[in-house]
């Protein structure tokens, strides 16, 4: 009887969801997650369903205005196991405006309220969300209301669905490694690349920790707002961005990092067992407290209500080669990546469609590398360093051991509350000669550099250093060859381990000593 009952239950679920689909169909393609309540939407849609697979698409079989009707996938189902970890009084207040937020939903749902109605009541693009209405909503389907009753610092692994990390057992800052990044692929193409993010490691630190810190506030003080800019409309998004990932800190790094709050300071504060310092968190704007406590860049890309498209509002840019902050803030998606051979041909429209669509719980990651002479970290137009790779040194004044590759490590994922997408890399610098025992690196390196592809290598300007890496490379292909590290016979292809290499572990262990 209760497995009858069941099925009812889920034929009476399966009609309902008809019905609605069928009438709000008849208005203009509404989407439905955006009006069904929590428990409707959550049977409804899945992070798998809402975040399209990257793929080229036809501009013009691109719907005009599609972007500006599609919003991600709602996490409203989340909030009220978020509320879980509030105090009482502030658990009570939560759950009673999530239940007047249903019941306007449903009335909504009722009287079939147009979309234009809902989409005017999205938060506008550049207010404040202090002041904003607490009515207004987030692209991801919460209320300002909601937003403000969960505080500083809520459950953001319930609120994303994303696992918070885990204890990094045994890690020591004084011999961590980062893992041997070796985002190389062939036949070498542009390509996004994009793999599931591991939750564990979103931010990585490595024993260049306090060095890297301080040569970012360093450069801060020299540069600024070629650095470091927030646009109006961008406040909430900082914060809930800085609250994230200091949460993090705090959970898999826990014997240097944690969290309290000062009833003196009316505060929490992030205490750094690192530095050795401490943070009040409300004394500076987010994207200082993150320039003081976690060594790498941020760009937060927020959704314009008006086209529906990503625009960069603001950001934290240390380690950017040839360009800066200052040239990019403000731009839309397309015009940041424009310099980028075959962006706007063959990625443009599937990253408009992505950026679109990306659900809260399914962030990514991928790897961009290239070839640099030293390790520089921030190179802005005019610096003194474009010398090197405007010629080519004298083999004799350019050892190999200057050469080194550098891996922009990235990840994409979008944050909870707000709806904003946050691109976030760390620059990692490995010289050339760690390839020499690597299976099959030099190999596919050599492949790249001898045949990829005209305008990518010109845009990676590797040529400034590979009269001299490339034999390098080549003898030691020759060498792994002839030693059996690879087979005699083996045709470059894209490493099976990518973005590491068969047996990177043991030598990233090695390295640190366990």
């Amino acid at each position: 009887m209760a497995l009858e009952s069941k099925r009812k239950h889920m034929l009476i679920l399966a009609a309902v969801v008809a019905i609605v689909s069928y009438v709000l169909r008849q208005q203009k393609n509404v989407s439905v997650a955006s009006y069904l309540p929590s428990w409707l939407a959550q049977k409804r849609a899945s992070p798998e369903s809402q975040t399209p697979p990257l793929r080229a698409t036809d501009p013009e079989k691109t719907p005009p205005g599609l972007h500006q009707k599609t919003l991600p996938a709602p996490i409203r189902p989340n909030l009220a196991k978020a509320a879980e970890s509030l105090p009482d009084s502030q658990r009570t207040k939560l759950r009673k405006a999530i239940e007047a937020k249903q019941a306007a939903l449903q009335r909504s749902l009722l009287h079939n309220l147009p979309e234009e109605v809902f989409m005017k009541n999205l938060m506008p693009f550049e207010k404040d969300w202090q002041t904003c209405s607490g009515d207004a909503y987030s692209p991801t389907g919460v209320t300002v209301e909601e937003i403000r009753t969960l505080g500083d610092f809520p459950d953001y692994e319930a609120l994303s669905g994303v696992l918070a990390p885990t204890a990094y057992e045994g890690f020591e800052i004084e011999n961590a490694v980062a893992r041997p990044y070796r985002p190389f692929r062939w036949k070498y193409h542009q390509t996004m690349s994009l793999s599931n993010l591991q939750p564990d490691w979103w931010l990585e630190l490595e024993k260049t920790y306090v060095k890297m810190i301080h040569g970012r506030e360093d450069l801060f003080a020299k540069h600024g707002s070629l650095m470091l800019q927030h646009l109006p409309g961008s406040e909430f998004e900082c914060k809930e961005l800085m609250e994230m990932a200091l949460q993090f800190l705090c959970a898999r790094y826990p014997h240097y990092f944690s969290l309290s709050y000062s009833e003196k300071e009316n505060s929490y504060v992030f205490h750094n067992g690192i530095l050795k310092n401490e943070t009040v968190i409300k004394s500076m704007h987010p994207l200082h407290v993150l320039l003081h406590n976690v060594p790498e860049d941020f760009a937060v890309m927020i959704r314009n209500p008006e086209d529906g498209m990503y625009y960069l509002r603001a950001g934290i840019i240390c380690s950017s080669l040839g360009w800066n902050l200052g040239t990019k803030i403000g731009k839309q998606l397309c015009d940041v990546h424009a310099p980028i051979p075959d962006y706007k041909e063959k990625m443009s429209k599937s990253m408009d469609r992505y950026f679109s669509k990306m659900s809260t719980s399914a962030p990514i990651q991928r790897g961009s590398w290239g070839l640099e002479i030293d390790t520089p970290l921030f190179m802005p137009p005019g610096d003194p360093h474009e010398a090197h790779r405007s010629g080519r040194l004298p083999p004799d004044q350019l050892p190999l051991s200057r050469i080194h590759l550098r891996v922009d490590w990235q990840t994409l994922r979008r944050l909870p509350l707000s709806g904003a997408i946050i691109f976030n890399f760390k620059a990692l610098f490995t010289p050339i000669e760690e390839f020499r025992d690597e299976p099959g690196v030099p190999g596919i390196v050599a492949k790249v550099l001898r045949e990829g592809k005209k305008e990518i290598m010109e845009y990676k300007n590797t040529w400034h250093v590979e009269h001299v890496a490339l034999p390098a490379l080549e003898a030691w292909d020759r060498e792994q060859r002839d030693g059996g590290v690879v087979e005699k016979g083996w045709e470059v292809e894209t490493l099976a381990e990518q973005p590491f290499f068969r047996g990177w572990e043991g030598k990233w262990r090695r390295q640190q000593g366990f």
